[in-house]
């Protein structure tokens, strides 16, 4: 038959291929199973059949079949149902001698066609060069690929047949081999196609050259299901995979750098994106004038660094170079090439050298031996030259390019603007503490009445310095106020009213008022303020809400009487080792109005320790029991028992309470309190009787001799004369004298009348009004202050 010829039975479907043996007068003597999928019949039913009636041509089976020469045709068999079934047919001849003349091989068309299409396929695949193939046993072994082996740096060139027995590991480094061997054992395994998985895929032959490479790789399996291999796809990505690398890089340094404002954690994060994905070692170094808050000087010679931060890919830093912390001096040979030239890249350190002028002392101290190719990075912002970056790659990996450049730039340049942000906060955050300390009293105050210690905790952002605050303010008659207070508020505006709050306690305190009445003076005053004020935003500080605690303590009699405008009472932990807190119900806050202030009285012995605080230090106690001062209790307890000093207590204290960097600033005030020594004062009573003005210059006198101030006789004698006879004038009896050597002598006159003296100029003509006058000039500061009986007059003269 005609070979072009088709017929409508090629599209059905077809099994294997059919075998038929022939004799010679063209007789089926055999055939395959496989006849009952091609023409609906069973063996038994085509053997004995001539050829003839199962085929729907002429062929060699026509006739006898004598000498024959392999013969291939097409032609069409007979299906059981009428249709035929087009195969290609292969005659081939047998040994004479025997009843069987030939054998017939009957391949469907369809299934011959599939066989050509895959076989000019996988030719096709195999011939191409732009996607490479292997095919490779279970062993993993390559034995067939479709690069020229050269390429892999192999030695063998493939032959023909396009076999290359060769394994990963002799292509590839070994680590990539290894990585890419493992995910083919799987699919190996498994069955489970890879698709598309992108890996390193370093050659031997240029292990420093970065590539990368997206496999796809399935099991092979014979007819019989045996498994005999596997066929993988590689394409060269590495374009692709260096740029989506660079991305997701910027991305990443977008997302750390600038969360916080702190210059280390800024250049910590900068090294951190970078080591080790694209450099082996990094460092930042940082002018020193960054960390007082000020603008770096010009880039030169002399210019001060701190490296700040440093990552290494293998986790020590080299010895020998400038570690982390350390600081030194930009020379000559930095500051002429950085900026006149921008990033300073060497690719090769060796042949470098001379390029960028390195010598020896510089590249001991700059670059490490393990390094290879470096890139140094200023740090630019807002026309400053903040410092520099550097990186360093080691010899087994590829040294920087130009292309590497620009992508650390601008890196760079996000890291240059948090860095610049962060110095700009702590330029205000300085500022702001710099007032806030300023305002404040020293930290240690040492009286005859207490040992004090204060300490500042400033908020750990500068949006919550200012406000709290404390002061010791030194009494009449050896007596002393301790106060601590806390405005409402942050930063500037609150260190402003804190200031306005102390100066107006100072000068209150100077009228030797009780402290209830203290604080209703000073209420008086934070609401007369409050009208007159603008209004604060969220971050001012008004006197309206401000807590103040005001507390006297007189080392003469032990009495200690406190109140408070909102604050917490202070802890006490009493001579005998007992601590609690002070029972005192605190009023109102500051500016609020409408309750009065209860006052409590203590009895102190000498050596009670008194812990003054702002509610900030408690409410970072974190005690869930909601006893928020139990820490600070055991605090107190366990620093007094150490036997330490006021200032020891309060660092002890702060560092047992506050587990970290507290969000408002913490004020903190130990007073240890003290008695005057035995024989220090004595005191005696008089009626109001003209005669007792000599009696009591006699005392005064003898007192004096008995302490050695013999010379401060008359100068006492007269200021006593001049206060008993007023005494006696004005207000009458009982009348009392108290003389008190401590630091200074003080002399007191107590009378009944609440009549306050006034300091006047008295005229020619005045018969009186001289004699205040007179104690003015002759003691070194005098007054007087209201007691529940009456007044008390005080002055006070130097022991020298």
């Amino acid at each position: 038959m005609n070979p072009t010829t088709r017929h409508h039975g090629a599209d059905r479907p077809s099994g294997g291929a059919v075998v038929f043996v022939l004799d010679g007068h063209g007789t089926v003597l055999q055939c395959t199973a496989t006849v009952l999928d091609l023409a609906g019949r069973s063996p038994e039913e085509v053997r004995g059949r001539p050829m003839t009636d199962l085929v729907t041509g002429p062929g060699p089976w026509d006739g006898p079949l004598g000498h024959l020469e392999p013969v291939v045709l097409r032609t069409a068999l007979r299906h059981r149902d009428g249709t035929p079934v087009e195969v290609d047919t292969e005659v081939l001849p047998l040994p004479t001698g025997g009843e069987a003349r030939c054998l017939v091989f009957a391949v469907p068309v369809a299934r011959s066609r599939r066989q050509v299409e895959d076989q000019a396929l996988v030719r096709a695949l195999f011939t191409q060069d732009r996607v490479g193939l292997v095919i490779r046993d279970t062993d993993l072994v390559a034995r067939r690929v479709n690069l020229d082996p050269q390429f892999f740096g192999l030695a063998q060139p493939r032959g023909e047949d396009g076999l290359s027995d060769v394994r990963l590991e002799e292509v590839l480094v070994p680590q990539d081999a290894a990585a890419i061997d493992e995910q083919l054992r799987r699919v190996l395994e498994t069955g489970e196609p890879l698709i598309d998985w992108e890996h390193s895929a370093r050659r031997r032959i240029a292990p420093g050259q970065e590539r990368a490479v997206s496999v796809s790789a399935f099991r092979l399996q014979d007819a019989h299901d045996r498994v005999i291999g596997i066929a993988a796809a590689f394409t060269d990505v590495t374009e692709q995979h260096t740029a989506r690398w660079r991305q997701k890089l910027l991305h990443a340094a977008a997302a750390r750098l600038g969360r916080s404002l702190d210059l280390t954690r800024n250049a910590e994060e900068l090294v951190g994106v970078l080591v080790p994905g694209f450099a082996d070692l990094a460092s930042v170094d940082l002018a020193e004038a960054m960390f007082q808050g000020r603008e770096p000087s010009a880039f030169g010679p002399g210019v001060r660094h701190r490296r700040v931060a440093t990552a290494s890919a293998g986790g020590s830093w080299p010895v020998g170079m400038y570690g982390r912390g350390d600081t030194f001096v930009t020379r000559e040979a930095e500051s002429r090439q950085m900026p006149a030239r921008g990033s300073i890249l060497v690719s090769d350190l060796l042949e470098g050298e001379k390029t960028v002028g390195i010598d020896d002392d510089w590249r001991r101290l700059a670059f490490p031996e393990s390094a290879a190719s470096a890139l140094i990075v200023p740090l630019w912002a807002r026309g400053h030259v903040l410092g520099a970056l550097g990186l360093w790659r080691g010899r087994g990996r590829a040294p920087f390019t130009d292309s590497d450049v620009p992508l650390v730039e601008e890196i760079a340049s996000r890291a240059a603007l948090s860095l610049e942000n962060a110095r700009r906060y702590t330029s205000e955050l300085r500022t702001v503490e710099t007032l806030q300390r300023s305002l404040l009293p020293p930290a240690g105050v040492e009286f005859s009445a207490a040992e004090t210690a204060g300490t500042y905790v400033p908020a750990g952002t500068a949006a919550g310095v200012g406000g709290s605050w404390y002061d010791v303010i030194p009494l009449s008659s050896t007596r002393v106020a301790f106060v601590i207070g806390d405005v409402a508020g942050h930063g500037l505006g609150a260190t402003a009213t804190m200031g306005r709050l102390r100066t107006a306690v100072q000068t209150l305190a100077d009228l030797d008022l009780a402290p209830e009445e203290l604080l209703t003076h000073l209420d008086d005053l934070a609401v007369r303020l409050a009208s007159t004020e603008p209004q604060s935003d969220g971050g001012a500080g008004g006197v309206v809400g401000a807590t103040c605690l005001y507390c006297v303590y007189d080392p003469i009699t032990g009495r200690c009487v406190m109140a408070s405008a909102g604050h917490p009472p202070p802890v006490l932990t009493s001579a005998e080792g007992h601590t609690r807190c002070v029972d005192l119900k605190p009023g109102p806050a500051l500016g609020v109005g409408g309750m009065p202030f209860e006052p409590v009285e203590l009895h102190l012995g000498p050596g009670s320790v008194l812990g003054f605080y702002t509610d900030e230090l408690v409410a970072h106690a974190g005690d869930p029991s909601g006893d928020r001062t139990r820490r600070l209790r055991e605090g107190v307890h366990a620093a007094v028992a150490a036997g330490g000093s006021p200032a020891d207590i309060g660092r002890t204290v702060v560092d047992h309470v506050l587990p970290e960097a507290p969000a408002d600033d913490v004020a903190l005030l130990v007073a240890r309190v003290r008695a005057l020594p035995e024989g220090a004062t004595v005191a005696w009573r008089f009626t109001a009787d003209p005669a007792v003005v000599a009696q009591a210059r006699d005392l005064v006198t003898a007192q004096l001799a008995e302490w050695g101030l013999e010379e401060m006789a008359f100068t006492t004698e007269l200021i006593v004369s001049e206060l008993v006879t007023n005494a006696i004038r004005y207000a009458g009896s009982p009348i009392g004298v108290r003389l008190i050597k401590d630091r200074t002598l003080i002399c007191e006159v107590s009378d009944p009348s609440q009549t306050q003296p006034h300091l006047r100029r008295a005229r020619p003509t005045d018969e009186g009004g001289r004699g205040l006058f007179l104690i003015a000039q002759l003691a070194h500061r005098w007054g007087s202050r209201y007691t529940p009986s009456g007044k008390t007059i005080w002055t006070e003269q130097h022991l020298t």
